[in-house]
């Protein structure tokens, strides 16, 4: 029962008169001497209207594969050669004609692959640009690189895009600048217009591919498939031999040495691109088919390499500056003077300031791309302090005592301030009287020692005791003289 079942299925698929091969010229609406691009304009119109993704009506799917089918015969110029010779014998089944010289017969031989196949093979061997004609469905549409029109309604051809470097400064990055950059971009050839053809020429169909700027190859079993036109590059059309532009060589654009100004704004970072729109290659319009597709040129891409500065660093929008301050500064407090990217400002130091204390200030940074007006980071300052690496007697004493006065039994001795102190303060007591009161004796220790390093101050005792001394022995002397009548 199954086998009975299975011979009836064969002999309903395979009837002629249900796959009988239809005039292609009446599917598409063309006449017999039409040329290529008249019957793949007939082909895309049809296609368009026909489409099961646009149009629901139940033929829509049959009138959608005779199109394809009457297409992909017209398209190979060996299949339409055949029709116009010997007619629809030479695609029915049955009829034993094979148009492309193969001796396979049977259901996988070439009349089955013309005919029982023919569906099928419309996918793989018509001239049949899919992403054209669904993107012009869907609104896509093939389109030129960076084009966002679809073939049908407008192509627009677009260059390529130029990239270029320059260097600047940091405050130029900080404050903007203007630059001339050399560029040598592809532009319209000036001779032919961008038609890159001789005066008076005009470009011919293509005699590989017939116009259609795709070649169709059969494989086994009567497959084919579908190739890009390596003579024409798809286009269909040809520039005949010598007919090429001498200066563009038919390219229709060629290059030329340009300066150009580039306006750079305040706070760009190093390794940012700058897009001037326009300013790049111009789309070689020689090469296209369609002579009357609108160009556009590409863009200039300007990557930035910004100097690093000797005085400032950056984090972002934020400057980050170093201070080194002295140590009696950092001790004491004080008062430094510090550079901005505008001019010095003085800034104040607070006691018992350190290395790695901080300070910020506030909007004295870079400014902020793409920020509200006037917006700017910080200036974020860093405190080093700096240390004596060599001290002298007096600066080692010092400190010395400075150790003393903080209680630090950590820091080395080398001056011996301690045993010093000590004895000074035992002659002191040694010598006060209450008849005679010590005048420095109120000083303070640090003072005293101060003085005596510095040698600004003398016993004060010494000399005072030996002028009135000398005075009276001279005055005791001449009255002696003159009570012997000496004088």
């Amino acid at each position: 029962m199954s086998f009975t079942q299975t011979l009836v299925f064969q002999t309903f698929h395979t009837s002629a008169a249900r796959y009988a091969t239809k005039n292609p010229y009446t599917v598409l609406g063309v006449g017999k001497n039409a040329s290529a691009s008249d019957i793949k304009k007939a082909y895309y119109s049809l296609a368009k209207k026909y489409h099961p993704d646009t149009n629901k009506d139940t033929k829509a799917k049959d009138q959608f594969s005779d199109a394809q089918s009457a297409y992909e015969m017209l398209s190979d110029p060996k299949k339409k050669e055949a029709w116009d010779q010997f007619g629809a014998a030479a695609f029915d089944q049955g009829s034993g004609f094979d148009p492309s010289g193969s001796d396979a017969s049977g259901p996988f031989g070439s009349t089955a692959g013309a005919s029982g196949f023919q569906g099928f093979n419309g996918g793989f061997g018509a001239d049949i640009n899919f992403e054209d004609l669904f993107g012009a469905f869907t609104g896509g549409g093939r389109r030129s690189r960076g084009s966002r029109q679809p073939q049908f309604h407008d192509e627009v051809l677009v260059g390529q895009n130029v990239e270029v470097q320059t260097n600047i400064s940091f405050m130029d990055a900080a404050k903007g600048t203007s630059k001339d950059i050399l560029i040598t971009p592809l532009v319209q050839c000036k001779i032919c217009a961008g038609k890159g053809l001789k005066k008076g020429q005009s470009r011919s169909s293509c005699h590989k591919c017939g116009g259609t700027g795709t070649r169709v190859h059969f494989v086994q079993a009567g497959f084919q498939m579908a190739s890009t036109c390596d003579t024409c590059a798809g286009q269909g059309l040809v520039i005949p031999r010598g007919g090429e532009c001498s200066t563009c060589n038919g390219n229709g654009v060629v290059r030329e040495r340009k300066t150009i100004n580039v306006d750079i704004p305040g706070g760009v970072e190093d390794g940012m691109r700058l897009r001037v729109s326009g300013e790049g290659d111009a789309a070689p319009t020689g090469t296209t088919a369609n002579q009357n597709a609108r160009s556009t040129r590409g863009d200039l891409y300007v990557f930035i390499r910004v100097s690093p500065d000797k005085k400032f660093g950056r984090s972002g929008a934020d400057v980050l500056y170093t201070a080194s301050i002295p140590l009696t500064t950092a001790v004491l407090g004080g008062e430094v003077t510090i550079p901005t990217l505008n001019a010095d400002v003085a800034l104040k130091v607070a006691t018992g300031t350190g290395t790695g204390d901080k300070v910020t200030l506030g909007g004295m940074g870079m400014p902020k791309l793409g920020g509200r007006r006037n917006a700017a980071g910080d200036l974020r300052v860093d405190y080093k302090v700096t240390m004596p690496k060599h001290l002298t007697a007096n600066q080692r004493t010092l400190l010395e005592m400075l150790a003393d006065e903080l209680g630090d039994k950590t820091a080395k001795r080398i001056m011996n301030v301690g045993s010093v102190r000590a004895s000074s303060t035992t002659a002191q007591a040694a010598k006060s009287s209450p008849s005679a009161p010590d005048p420095h004796k109120a000083e303070g220790f640090l003072k005293s020692a101060w003085y005596r390093l510095t040698h600004q101050r003398e016993d004060q005792s010494t000399k005072p005791s030996v002028l009135p001394s000398d005075a009276e022995d001279k005055g005791e002397d001449e009255q002696r003289k003159k009570a012997a009548g000496s004088g």
